[in-house]
């Protein structure tokens, strides 16, 4: 039995359908799907702090020589009112995040993988602090200066 004039365009039109679903380009651009990537982050990594830039800079440098010590530095710039990514937590509870941090650095820079977290750590804050700088996020109150809320 030969397959009918029907059944051949019902099969190019399931293998057009297949060739859009493996490669987009292959369907119409008018198509309209929006995709929106947001980051999750853990408790840990949302409790970096919002530095003005040098300080995180600063922070980074003291990562990278003394794994850990820059991330307990960036604990005190919580206490001194540094904005993070966990709003809904206490401000001690954020501090204590971040020394634990510092010492899971510091415990586990024997083994090279502190090291290397206590760098990629500075590096998230000199991230964080470009961005707040570019989304002209205010930094931290100087001495005598009033918050703005």
């Amino acid at each position: 039995m030969e397959p009918s004039h029907k059944d051949a365009e019902t099969a190019a039109a399931a293998a057009a359908a297949a060739a859009a679903a493996v490669d987009p380009r292959a369907a119409s651009s008018s198509s309209g799907v929006v995709v929106q990537v947001r980051e999750k982050k853990g408790p840990l990594r949302a409790a970096i702090p919002y530095m003005p830039f040098p300080v995180a800079v600063i922070c980074l440098f003291l990562n990278t020589f003394v794994p850990g010590l820059g991330t307990f530095v960036s604990a005190f710039a919580v206490l001194c009112g540094a904005r993070t990514d966990l709003p809904d937590r206490h401000v001690c509870c954020v501090f204590w995040l971040n020394i634990a941090a510092a010492l899971i650095q510091t415990l586990t820079a024997i083994v090279m993988v502190g090291w290397i977290m206590s760098i990629f750590w500075g590096m998230d804050m000199v991230i964080l602090a470009r961005s707040s700088e570019d989304a002209g996020h205010t930094q931290m109150p100087g001495p005598g200066e009033a918050s703005s809320q």
